[in-house]
């Protein structure tokens, strides 16, 4: 058995999950940031959009490699302490980050600092859903994520207002000083629970030989792409298309945060009641949203609640992840960090289908109406994953 948090009083604000979510809220804040402080890095180190551009992706190649590789190494070891030692050293390495002499160094320390995050959201998730009573663990995973979105309304607008301000350097140190804090505050108040010494941390990779863990991580890769495909390209359409005063782009930006933020919060409520109804609402209502932003483009206010539909959608990751609870038996940490593995691959084939759309010259509808084909493939994939659990 995996290490098991002790229950807190149901009442009250529950202070280790609040811990988790500072967390949460440094990898957010982090993640998207680095995207807007692309052009200050580039230029200080003389480098061109698209060789700068390689720090994004190197961020994603470490989430991807280091989901299996830190579920492994961390089997056996009590997840309070496991999970400080992944955001702690999550910050360190933002912190290196920042002071990082050329690009070539950034972009390998944006590498290890990708390593942690699976790992990290993923346990954290899991570690927050044991402290709830069992009807409840959906609500645990949700306020754990709810950190994430709320970084994306104010510590990714903050991170670039002191990059733009003072150097882009301090957009990287914001959220190494916040994940070092979190790390802290997890020692301090975590849920204590007891480690399993016996435990074989190669069981974890028979996560990734159950099917019914793979067609959820699947889905997640294949059918969450529409939701990048669209999002990536959001802020670009309206430039390019609309003549909007200069706040509508972090407006834009901030609504989909709010519906980020919205949407993980009524998940939580709704999985509860049934993983699947959840899953299956939230995928029709994403391509209700990307069929809205297909014709919303040209006008700046329906491109902004586009960006609020585009994050009202993103909550079906706790359906995934209530599903993987159920399904992962003793893989508990491997299933959990490869869920936010599949979604930096769908941040990384949604956005690569569109941008094959633009440059094949179908304009800028184009990436919503991709991302509408995606999450149909998605849909295809639910129903893949809803008949395989009723033969379990």
């Amino acid at each position: 058995m995996s290490a098991t948090a002790i229950n807190p009083p149901r009442t009250g604000i529950n202070w280790s999950i609040m811990a988790l979510m500072l967390g949460a809220f440094a990898i957010g804040t982090s993640e998207f940031a680095a995207m807007g402080l692309l052009p200050w890095f580039a230029a200080d180190f003389g480098a061109t959009d698209a060789q700068a551009g390689h720090v994004i992706s190197a961020y994603a190649l470490g989430v991807v490699f280091g989901a299996p590789v830190m579920a492994v190494l961390g089997a056996r070891l009590p997840r309070r302490r496991y999970l400080a030692m992944l955001i702690g050293a999550y910050g360190v390495l933002n912190l290196i980050a920042a002071f990082a002499p050329g690009l070539a160094t950034l972009t390998l320390f944006r590498f290890l600092a990708g390593v942690p995050h699976g790992a990290f959201l993923g346990v954290s998730m899991v570690f927050a859903a044991e402290q709830l009573p069992r009807e409840h663990r959906a609500r645990g995973a949700a306020q754990v994520l709810l950190g994430l979105t709320i970084a994306n309304i104010a510590g990714v607008p903050l991170a670039g207002a002191l990059g733009q301000g003072l150097g882009w350097r301090w957009g990287f140190a914001l959220p190494g000083v916040i994940g070092l804090m979190s790390a802290a505050l997890i020692l301090q108040v975590g849920a204590r629970g007891h480690s399993n010494p016996n435990a074989r941390p190669l069981d974890e990779l028979r996560a990734l030989r159950n099917p019914a863990v793979l067609l959820v991580l699947l889905f997640g890769a294949v059918g969450c792409g529409g939701l990048f495909a669209v999002y990536s390209y959001m802020s670009a359409a309206i430039l390019a298309t609309t003549q909007g005063p200069g706040w509508v782009v972090p407006g834009a930006l901030s609504l989909f945060g709010i519906g980020m933020t919205i949407s993980n919060i009524v998940a939580g409520r709704l999985t509860d009641r049934s993983i699947w109804g959840t899953a299956l609402g939230f995928v029709l209502f994403m391509i209700f949203g990307q069929i809205f932003a297909a014709f919303a483009v040209g006008s700046w206010p329906l491109m902004m609640i586009a960006s609020l539909l585009i994050g009202l959608g993103c909550g079906v990751v706790i359906p995934l992840q209530t599903r993987l609870m159920d399904v992962a038996d003793k893989a508990q940490n491997m299933a959990a960090a490869m869920n936010h593995a599949a979604f930096n691959a769908a941040n990384a084939l949604g956005p690569w289908l569109a941008g094959m759309a633009l440059a094949a010259g179908y304009g800028w509808r184009a990436p919503a109406w991709v991302a509408v084909g995606v999450t149909l493939v998605g849909l295809l994939l639910l129903g893949l994953c809803w008949a395989q659990s009723r033969r379990r």
